[in-house]
């Protein structure tokens, strides 16, 4: 009598040959699938880049083209003393070092303070450190305009009107959006390196330095492209904080140049392209850490 527990040899059974036109089919449908996505990758390139061809078009072009119908899609005659001329109508040039100013001191503000706190809300271990940092992620979610009038009134209390202060010294006390990016990539870096750092003798202010902030240029780089963008395009602060023309911002002075020249628009998109080119000069020099600082810890 055979035992419950007992085991027969099971009989292998050959299993049926891969069919290679299966595989191949895969193959094909990757392929077909690569195609059809970059295709669509270079149809909405070419749309968003029909606006931006359109204002340097623009901006090469007479006046007496500009009233042609239908409007011509390449310029006729390439007139580049239109930049010229955009230059010399608005103190172009005031408003270039001003804009500048204040971006620089908004990057260096803002890479600065959102990196001390980025930090202390992912490489030190305290109580409640996390129940903060959504506290500090919901004001996110506060409108705009329900600040700016408090806001005003504390920055004219302090007799900041009519200076950069309001547009430079906000930046240096971090935000949520640069904070919440910092910290994600600050995430990846392992505990392990930073607890050998602790255990060897250096202070929290000196990793910070000497580890944790090459380790995060990616990261750095792409929040300071976010600032600098907002701060270089920034035209309700401008408006409402400075009074003097020589302290404008160029953002200010394109709306000068539209509400004194009587809208030449082809004028008018030379001075665009010239407001835009530094900003397109900077995302092309740190595309690299920029996309890597994006990506990197989106999947946490």
């Amino acid at each position: 009598m055979k035992s419950a527990l007992s085991m027969e040899p099971i009989e292998q059974q050959d299993l049926p040959p891969v069919k290679r036109e299966g595989y191949k089919v895969s193959i094909w449908q990757k392929i077909w699938d690569s195609i059809v996505a970059r295709i669509f990758l270079v149809v909405m390139s070419v749309l968003f880049l029909i606006p931006l061809y359109w204002m340097v078009a623009t901006a090469l072009k007479s006046n007496e083209e500009m009233s042609v119908t239908p409007p011509t899609f390449i310029p006729q005659s390439w007139l580049w003393e239109n930049f010229v001329k955009a230059v010399t109508i608005i103190p172009f040039g005031t408003f270039f070092m001003n804009s500048l100013l204040i971006t620089v001191l908004t990057v260096i503000g803002t890479v600065v303070s959102n990196l001390i706190v980025a930090y202390g809300f992912s490489c030190i271990q305290w109580k409640g450190r996390d129940q903060l940092f959504y506290l500090v992620l919901i004001t996110l979610f506060v409108p705009f305009p329900i600040a700016l009038i408090p806001q005003f009134d504390l920055f004219a209390w302090l007799g900041w009107v009519n200076t950069y202060l309001p547009l430079i010294v906000p930046h240096f006390l971090a935000s949520a959006f640069s904070t919440f990016l910092l910290r994600q990539f600050l995430l990846q870096i392992p505990q392990d390196m930073l607890d050998a750092a602790r255990v060897d003798g250096a202070s929290e202010w000196r990793i910070l330095w000497t580890i944790v902030a090459p380790t995060a240029r990616p990261a750095l780089a792409t929040v300071a492209i976010f600032a600098a963008i907002g701060a270089w395009n920034d035209f309700m602060g401008p408006l409402i904080y400075l009074q003097d023309e020589s302290l404008q911002t160029l953002s200010i002075g394109l709306q000068m140049f539209r509400s004194t020249h009587d809208i030449q628009f082809n004028l008018l998109m030379a001075a665009s392209v010239l407001i835009i080119l530094p900003i397109m000069v900077l995302f092309f020099a740190f595309q690299r850490f920029f996309i890597k600082g994006i990506t990197v810890g989106s999947f946490r």
